[in-house]
């Protein structure tokens, strides 16, 4: 008897192996992770994840992985013991010049400055961090435009 999948059957597999994909990547962003090593801990090739990730999540693993490791950034830098420098590369980034660059798209000002008026807002206004997490959430760009539509 032969096993051969459905169209639809390959879909959910491949659905399965994106979210371990994407799981992977929340739980272990600050650890150095590219599409190729993705894709073979999945069984897929590098350029179907990388399709069927933007096509499932609408953005590339490499975007999904950068938003992570900044909002772990963006809580680092709140608490305001750590240098720009340290939270970079504790967040997982090789390069301070690529981190500062996508830390600025995403956030709206650079991390330094980010760190130097959110440490002290976030101390004085007493709220949770999962509060603070949230509101303080970067937005992506289709989610921007998403927004301002609206």
């Amino acid at each position: 008897m032969t096993s051969t999948l459905t169209a639809a059957q390959q879909y959910l597999n491949d659905l399965a192996r994106l979210r371990r994909v994407r799981d992977r990547m929340d739980r272990e962003h600050a650890q150095p992770l590219d599409v190729e090593a993705l894709a073979r801990g999945v069984g897929m090739s590098a350029g179907h994840l990388s399709r069927q990730f933007r096509q499932a999540y609408g953005e590339s693993p490499y975007a999904y992985l950068m938003t992570r490791r900044i909002e772990r950034a963006m809580a680092l830098l709140r608490r305001g013991d750590l240098s720009v420098t340290e939270v970079c590369f504790a967040v997982g980034c090789s390069s301070l010049g690529t981190f500062s660059t996508r830390f600025t798209e995403l956030v709206g000002v650079p991390p330094s400055v980010y760190r130097r008026e959110a440490a002290p807002a976030s101390a004085m206004a007493g709220l949770p961090s999962c509060v603070t997490k949230q509101v303080t959430r970067p937005v992506r760009n289709r989610e921007a435009t998403a927004a301002s539509r609206s």
